[in-house]
């Protein structure tokens, strides 16, 4: 018995529903990946809507307070024939970002993220001494708490400029300012605060590595608000970075060498001018005094020769 047109149709519709029910699934997009994902849901959420080009603030009469801090750790070079400090220090600055806040609760108890640098508004706040470039690390990241803290820190190769006084050389101590502000900014909308008290930052060596030439006697820090027309002020910050000269190695290599000269050529004129030494014991001191201006001539200040590398 043959079946008619309509059973054959109906079980074929059967069958290639049943082979299509028992076709193996492919994997879903790659956004599905990440639907679960925590931190990547916290990501979307802050980054919705974000204007990193606008001063993260509700209300724009609220001025935008920038904490900062200064570590110095480390003396790089000191020239004083060019009056130019170069140090690397440790840059801390953070602020609040009203609109990067969430709840935890929402988001798996997550408190802070990291998040792009190049997505988040970043104040503008330069240091007025920069004479040069240094060879600073790129940190790409900030974090970012759950209440809107935004914390950018980064460590910076500072190249300044400084008003070197050598009159006391090899005992001066010398005082070099860096001076961070709003290039831009008013102090209405940005302001500039310590984020740590003056006297904690005034005696704080703890990552001062350098053993070398120079010694860090201590940092201290003064904020004063100015006005170029009279019209607009800013706000700036200035830290005075106060260094000595360790002196031992010029006493041993310099003074002593001169002292020891100096009382050869005073016993000189004591030697009998009958004797006939005195003409040849001057002679060696002059020749004494050559070698010593020779070697000690790249040690004294603004006769430095630098690196080929550094030129």
């Amino acid at each position: 018995m043959r079946a008619s047109p309509a059973w054959t149709i109906f079980i074929s519709l059967v069958l290639l529903a049943a082979t299509r029910g028992c076709t193996v699934k492919k994997p879903s997009s790659s956004s599905g990946r990440f639907s679960n994902a925590t931190l990547v849901r916290l990501s979307d959420f802050l980054s919705a809507g974000y204007k990193k080009g606008v001063r993260p603030v509700k209300d724009w009469r609220t001025s935008t307070t920038v904490a900062i801090d200064l570590m110095v750790y480390s003396i790089l070079n000191v020239d004083e024939k060019n009056q130019v400090l170069t140090t690397y220090v440790w840059y801390r600055q953070s602020w609040t970002d009203e609109f990067l806040v969430w709840n935890p609760e929402d988001f798996d108890e997550v408190k802070q993220v990291s998040i792009p640098t190049a997505n988040v508004w970043v104040p503008d706040i330069l240091i007025n001494e920069f004479v040069d470039v240094g060879k600073s690390p790129d940190i790409p990241y900030v974090y970012v708490t759950h209440d809107g803290l935004v914390r950018n820190y980064k460590p910076i190769q500072v190249v300044t400029a400084c008003t070197l006084n050598i009159y006391n050389f090899p005992f001066d101590v010398q005082k070099c300012s860096l001076t961070f502000q709003s290039w831009l900014h008013t102090i209405d909308d940005i302001n500039i605060t310590l984020m740590r008290s003056p006297e904690e930052l005034r005696e704080d060596k703890s990552v001062f590595m350098n053993q070398g030439e120079w010694e860090l006697l201590h940092i201290l820090s003064k904020y004063k608000s100015f006005s170029v027309d009279n019209d607009d002020y800013y706000a700036e910050m200035k830290f005075h970075v106060v260094i000595r000269r360790r002196p031992l190695f010029y006493t041993v290599n310099l003074l002593l060498p001169s002292i020891f000269l100096m009382v050869m050529d005073i016993v000189g004129f004591y030697l009998p001018p009958d004797s006939g030494e005195r003409v040849s014991f001057k002679i060696t001191l002059l020749l004494g005094y050559s070698v010593f201006l020779i070697i000690v001539s790249d040690t004294l200040p603004g006769h430095r020769h630098r690196n080929p590398v550094d030129r």
